[in-house]
């Protein structure tokens, strides 16, 4: 997968595309990634890229020109998906990632300042993307959460594929718990079960803490997952032993 990013800040992707799982993508050659910086796209000698907005108020606005050359030039012939991250995009999930790294290549556009003119998503946006309710001074953070969650679902990134199947929001459930050495910290003990090499019985009970987190933690999730028969029995269990809560 190609992944090309737009703005004015390309060196802060310098040492985050360097690191762990990313970096190690790159240097294998299963992920390519290039910055771009918005500012050699513009027509003055300022490398100016925002502007007061018409209708007076709030702070400045990102100009549509340097966004719809710097696009059309970073892409030549190609086409690339091309992704505005925004507080106003389709907020990121599971579901979301997987399909996003279903591409070839990406081309994510990181804006700042009070937003960028509404023209850059009529003419060069396919895609709107927000990590979350709230609002970042650019999309250059956003943009690296994307990075990272993408490259986890492509083939030889992570070394175990199937630690990337049982992630959380992997089929609607938070995680279940994890233990390693030493057995006991502080008092609190491994729970014995994990220690008793029965694996059936392991995958029993994790599936049981999975479903007991969401359950606690976001009850939310349960609403879409795709549970199996067992789990829907599980979790009616886990419901009646919930204690009453008063009106």
């Amino acid at each position: 997968m190609h992944i090309g990013i737009l703005t004015i800040f390309p060196d802060m992707f310098g040492e985050f595309l360097a690191t762990s799982l990313v970096g190690k993508a790159i240097g294998a050659g299963t992920l390519t990634v290039e910055a771009h910086n918005l500012r050699d796209f513009t027509a003055d000698r300022h490398h100016s890229v925002d502007d007061e907005p018409f209708g007076g108020g709030g702070g400045m606005v990102m100009a549509a020109p340097p966004w719809i050359e710097a696009v059309r030039s970073v892409c030549g012939s190609g086409r690339p998906w091309r992704i505005l991250l925004s507080p106003q995009g389709t907020r990121l999930n599971d579901t979301k990632v997987r399909e996003i790294a279903g591409r070839s290549e990406l081309l994510l556009l990181c804006g700042r300042y009070e937003g960028v003119d509404e023209r850059v998503r009529n003419l060069v946006v396919d895609e709107e993307i927000s990590i979350g309710d709230y609002v970042l001074s650019g999309g250059e953070v956003a943009a690296m959460v994307l990075i990272e969650v993408i490259s986890r679902q492509i083939p030889g990134v992570v070394g175990r594929p199937d630690s990337v199947e049982k992630d959380s929001f992997r089929g609607g459930l938070l995680d279940f718990p994890h233990y390693t050495r030493p057995r006991v910290v502080e008092d609190l003990e491994v729970p014995e079960i994990l220690l008793s090499g029965d694996h059936k019985a392991i995958e029993t009970w994790r599936q049981q803490q999975a479903l007991s987190a969401t359950l606690r933690k976001r009850p939310d999730l349960l609403e879409t997952a795709n549970l199996t028969e067992a789990q829907l029995k599980m979790l009616e269990e886990l419901k009646a032993k919930e204690p009453a809560t008063d009106d």
